[in-house]
């Protein structure tokens, strides 16, 4: 490996908890290298206005949050460059190998995963166009700016009738959109949104359609119904179903996540049933973004199915930094110990 280039440390991903990773490192004089992956800024690009992010009391926009993120990184010395890791070698020692997918393998030694969480989406027609326009994945994101508004929400999850409730705190009404007759959500949490007087359901329907503009927002919803479920299903199979547009001002996704580590696979980083990362506890038991690899921190969403905010996910991008400068600062005192060890007797 003589006259290899090894960088002390790369971030993966370009989102709040990667731009935030970067920013500490590179003040930390660890010359970051972000790779932006093949969506740069994450899910927070899809974010029209972002209220509730510290510091910025009239609000901000999510793609001017996130430029003004790299350009604070840059502006400490962090080096950004488009790239997306397929396959990592993290077992065989220093430094680690991380495989590109323009076949180009990159040498560090230490590594900050921030490659978020995707939401996952229905397929709607124009759902590409209003998304951030009055199509969101987050109520908590964006529930306040629906206020007065029939909204709809699709899925039958506890992470759909949790985005129900809380928008049931603005929304005049709550229609749950689910392709079938039960839900997949706990009974608590079921029995918590079909007791509230705002929130409504439409079983066996799904959302085949959302109307507007990214200028008026979303202005009405196309739904499809069958009484044996999966509507789309059986129209896409020639089965006749019954079609209705309905008024509503707002549409939320709440049909699930899929965290981007499956470059990881094969990698002793630990990960749940779902593909999250597992983070490590300290010896006094507390919290860290340390993985189960030495020299891999994990930070943001892809560690995160619970609160899933930009505020969590940049307090947790400075916590991934700052272990790591800690990890790479003990591999250099034992690389001087074992120096000293081996220099010959004067």
């Amino acid at each position: 490996m003589s006259g290899e280039t090894v960088r002390d440390l790369v971030v993966a991903g370009s989102g709040v908890a990667g731009l935030s990773a970067a920013v500490y490192a590179a003040r930390a004089d660890l010359d970051p290298l972000v790779l932006e992956g093949d969506e740069p800024g994450g899910q927070l690009t899809l974010t029209t206005d972002v209220e509730n992010f510290l510091g910025f009391p009239e609000g901000v926009g999510g793609m001017e949050l996130v430029q003004r993120g790299k350009d604070q990184a840059r502006e400490f010395g962090a080096e950004f460059r488009h790239g997306r890791i397929v396959a990592a070698d993290l077992d065989g020692g220093q430094p680690f190998a991380l495989e590109l997918a323009d076949g180009e393998t990159l040498r560090t030694r230490a590594l900050v995963v921030a490659t978020g969480a995707s939401a996952r989406w229905v397929g709607a027609e124009n759902e590409d166009e209003l998304m951030g326009h009055g199509l969101s994945t987050c109520a908590t994101c964006d529930g306040a700016f629906h206020r007065g508004d029939d909204v709809l929400v699709v899925g039958g999850g506890d992470s759909a009738m949790e985005e129900a409730l809380f928008l049931a705190k603005f929304a005049d009404s709550v229609t749950v959109v689910h392709r079938r007759e039960e839900l997949r959500a706990s009974e608590i949490m079921a029995d918590r949104a079909r007791d509230h007087d705002a929130v409504d359901f439409r079983w066996n329907t799904e959302l085949d359609a959302i109307h507007g503009s990214q200028e008026t927002g979303v202005t009405d919803a196309t739904l499809v119904c069958h009484p044996d479920g999966h509507p789309r299903e059986k129209a896409a199979n020639g089965v006749d179903v019954e079609t209705e547009t309905v008024d509503v001002g707002g549409v939320f996704y709440a049909v699930g996540h899929t965290p981007n580590t499956g470059f990881l696979d094969g990698t002793g980083v630990e990960r749940d049933d779902d593909g999250y990362l597992h983070t490590e506890r300290d010896e006094n038991g507390r919290p860290t973004a340390r993985t189960a690899v030495d020299g891999v921190f994990a930070a943001g969403d892809v560690a995160d199915p619970r609160y899933r905010q930009a505020i969590t996910s940049a307090g947790t991008g400075s916590m991934a930094a700052l272990d790591a400068e800690t990890y790479l600062e003990s591999l250099d005192r034992e690389g001087s110990e074992q120096q000293a060890t081996e220099a010959p007797m004067a």
